[in-house]
């Protein structure tokens, strides 16, 4: 026997002494129950298998357990946390694309996206305002080579020339807005399969069916209404003052123009060029001037002593001419709708 080996059994005969003296005794108990091996390590598998999935089970009882607990505790924070959202959201509140997707820009507010309206009077600003607020009527700024340029790259597409084909399209739209709840008011859209009012415009052109549609309601002048000579519309044209209450008036009116004279209108309007209105202008400045207080030609102008019929109109003067609808003593405003 070597050294280690007799080491060894030293050891093992002094452990064995010590317990058979300790024996019956509390120390002796101790070191027996230190020496037993765990229950629960009998039990489970070192290295997973069925050991392990109890363990798991138990571990996960044991985080149900907790979790039941705090539920409670956790449901009153939802609940209020929930109810501070439902006061800080509009009852009316719709989630856009970008609001359900925050890695989306932001869609910029409407008025951001309108057209700004630097340059334009004050007195017509609130009229631009007006008619852009109403559904269905999108005041579209359409290009052309007629329309004048602006001087200033921020000044508003507004202060520019409106063409015939935008005025057409603007007052069929924003009329039909204004009475959109009386269906026997509105105005109808031609179709492509009627016979053309005028020759340049073809079921193909992109506003026909508007054009089409004021002139067989007989607002806009035409072969349909006896004037044979209006055989062309010149859609980009530019709209010009004696257009601009030609086509409204009847709408205002709901009656056949009156007849009159250049004196008289001279008389009414105190217009100084009256000699020089054509005779269906003439008749339709003189229904204007019936409307009193509502007036388009005093709405969009102001005051002035000439009515100058072929002068070119801006947007923002159709427009304040498009605010309002009807006579003097009945009519609608496009501020009216919204309320």
């Amino acid at each position: 026997m070597n050294h280690g080996q007799t080491s060894r059994a030293i050891a093992s005969l002094l452990t064995l002494g010590l317990l058979t003296s300790c024996a019956g005794s509390s120390l002796g108990d101790n070191v027996q129950q230190s020496l037993e091996a765990d229950p629960q390590l009998e039990e489970s598998a070192p290295f997973g298998g069925d050991g392990t999935e109890g363990s798991a089970e138990g571990s996960e009882t044991a985080g149900e357990s907790e979790a039941a607990a705090d539920a409670p505790a956790a449901s009153d924070a939802t609940d209020s946390r929930n109810r501070r959202n439902r006061e800080l959201v509009p009852p009316d509140y719709r989630p856009s694309v970008t609001d359900r997707n925050s890695d989306s820009a932001a869609a910029p507010p409407r008025s951001e996206a309108l057209a700004s309206l630097e340059g334009v009077p004050a007195d017509l600003q609130s009229y631009i305002r007006d008619l852009q607020a109403l559904e269905d009527v999108e005041l579209a700024i359409a290009s052309s080579q007629n329309s004048r340029q602006s001087s200033s790259a921020n000044e508003s597409p507004f202060t520019q020339t409106i063409t015939r084909r935008e005025y057409a399209r603007w007052l069929l739209a924003s009329y039909n807005a204004i009475y959109a709840d009386e269906p026997g008011e509105r105005l109808r859209l031609g179709n492509p399969s009627d016979e053309p009012a005028f020759q340049d415009i073809s079921p193909s052109d992109p506003d026909f069916a508007t054009i089409q549609g004021l002139a067989e309601a007989g607002i806009i002048p035409s072969e349909f209404t006896g004037n044979s000579t209006d055989v062309n519309f010149r859609p980009d044209a530019p709209l010009t003052r004696a257009d601009l209450i030609l086509w409204k008036v009847p709408l205002d009116t709901r009656a056949a123009l009156p007849t009159t004279t250049p004196d008289a209108v001279k008389t009414a309007w105190g217009f100084q060029d009256a000699e020089r209105i054509e005779a269906l202008a003439l008749r339709a400045i003189a229904a204007d001037f019936q409307l009193g207080d509502f007036a388009n030609f005093s709405r969009a102008f102001g005051y002035t002593t000439l009515f100058r019929p072929d002068k070119t109109v801006s947007r923002a003067e159709a427009a304040a001419v498009l605010w309002r609808f009807g006579s003097q003593t009945e009519g609608v405003t496009a501020a009216d709708v919204q309320k």
